[in-house]
């Protein structure tokens, strides 16, 4: 028996095969908008159909239209997002509401307390950028949304006549003399700034050492100028929705 597990976000989503001890076999990715069309859906999904995959496929999801199409389009499964069921089962949660908090930073909070056993910082780079702050014994305490870095290029290129799209590089100069060097120096120390100045904060005023786990597009390029010695976890977010499953669907 397979299972299927899948996240929905704003700019890509995920979808994972994986073994009958829910270790993952397979993971295939695709831009969001794209399952906006019946054929591309119909054509990404079928590639799974080949297995015997169990009939509770889990999802979380932070693009409601697109999860409503994915789900008529999986009707022979019962598809079911992670806000569906009790949550509380897994992780304390210390928020206001818990429809205000994107499924996908929830799953990440599980994800890193479930399998690294300690309090942990979440930083993903996705089409924002987010903080998410996980303590010991398994409390989700919040945390903080920044603008993303390529949805911040792309806007700032749309907004003024001149401007190109930046393609960030590493560097080790602090400013430019054009344009483009200008515009990559601001990115890479604009952020390293913003992200090292978060995790300061959230550290500071908790008083707690956290591991930092990287995930999502920038997690490869920004260890090297994140403090606290950072780990990267790809399958962070999956990894939520994996032990969400096995607690409350298997």
């Amino acid at each position: 028996m397979k299972y299927l597990v899948g996240d929905i976000g704003n700019t890509l989503t995920k979808v994972s095969l994986l073994n009958n001890n829910f270790k993952i076999i397979k993971s295939f990715n695709i831009e969001t908008y794209k399952l906006k069309k019946f054929n591309l859906r119909y054509k990404f999904f079928k590639k799974f159909m080949y297995f015997k995959v169990n009939n509770n496929i889990l999802f979380s999801s932070v693009v409601p239209s697109i999860y409503k199409l994915v789900k008529s389009s999986l009707k022979k499964f019962k598809v079911i997002e992670i806000k569906e069921l009790n949550i509380r089962q897994l992780i304390k949660l210390k928020i206001n509401n818990i429809n205000q908090v994107g499924s996908d930073r929830i799953a990440n909070a599980i994800g890193a307390y479930k399998n690294y056993k300690t309090s942990c910082l979440v930083v993903d780079f996705g089409t924002a950028t987010t903080f998410d702050v996980v303590k010991k014994p398994g409390i989700y305490d919040g945390g903080v949304i920044a603008p993303g870095i390529k949805t911040s290029i792309i806007n700032l290129n749309k907004s003024t006549a001149l401007l190109p799209i930046l393609n960030l590089k590493s560097i080790s100069k602090k400013y430019g003399k054009n344009t483009k060097d200008a515009l990559n120096a601001g990115f890479l120390w604009g952020y390293q700034g913003l992200i090292n100045n978060i995790i300061k904060k959230i550290t500071v005023t908790s008083k707690i050492k956290y591991k930092i786990i990287l995930t999502g597009g920038y997690a490869y390029f920004f260890k090297k100028f994140v403090n606290n010695k950072p780990s990267i976890d790809e399958n962070i977010t999956i990894k939520g929705i994996i032990e969400i499953y096995k607690k409350l669907l298997k």
